[in-house]
């Protein structure tokens, strides 16, 4: 069972479509007690890392309290970012921390950020999050602020300069990109967050 946390800072509904077309029982936790019963976590969202706002200490215990059981959890878009220490876009607000590292605005010379579209997946060395995902392969994102490239980063994507487009610590695992808009290569992705969940 997949818990997808809702903070008012994504269309659940699409990533709903996209794990269950991967075969995933998916519910919305109402409180973070629901959190006990999920196999997996997953956070969404898009937008201002201010939206984190929402996922107050009490979701950031459960969270937490879910990765030190070794739960699998997956940050999408903003949900990575969150995994993270700090953003830039909103530096009074902490991140869950479970990654270090601070997440910064893109500064690409002479292209236009937010980065909107497809781009290619640079695969940096091996994890259960991209097994069966080619290097190279085609993804979309939609986003102005990326995570850093440390040792956590398993793949890169340019778009003017190099940022972290996934990243895996052990059961932990973040998608700049959004899985559920990027056809084949997503839904793979999330396949393999399934099958992790099953794993453990």
């Amino acid at each position: 069972m997949i818990a997808l946390i809702d903070y008012r800072a994504g269309n659940l509904t699409s990533v709903k479509k996209a794990l269950a077309a991967v075969g995933a029982d998916v519910f919305v936790p109402q409180q973070p007690a629901d959190i006990t019963r999920a196999d997996g976590v997953i956070v969404p969202g898009v937008g201002h890392f201010g939206a984190t706002r929402a996922l107050d200490a009490a979701w950031v215990d459960a969270i937490c309290d879910h990765v030190r059981r070794e739960r699998p959890l997956l940050g999408i878009c903003l949900g990575m970012q969150w995994l993270f220490e700090s953003s830039e876009e909103a530096p009074e607000i902490k991140g869950l921390g479970v990654l270090k590292g601070l997440c910064v605005r893109l500064k690409p010379p002479d292209l236009k950020v937010p980065h909107v579209g497809w781009n290619s997946l640079t695969l940096t060395r091996g994890a259960w999050i991209t097994g069966g995902v080619p290097d190279g392969a085609q993804v979309y994102f939609t986003h102005s602020y990326v995570a850093p490239t440390t040792s956590d980063c398993v793949a890169v994507t340019e778009h003017g300069v190099a940022f972290a487009a996934i990243v895996q610590r052990d059961h932990v695992a973040g998608v700049q990109f959004h899985p559920e808009k990027s056809g084949d290569v997503g839904l793979r992705v999330l396949r393999n967050f399934v099958f992790e969940t099953q794993r453990k």
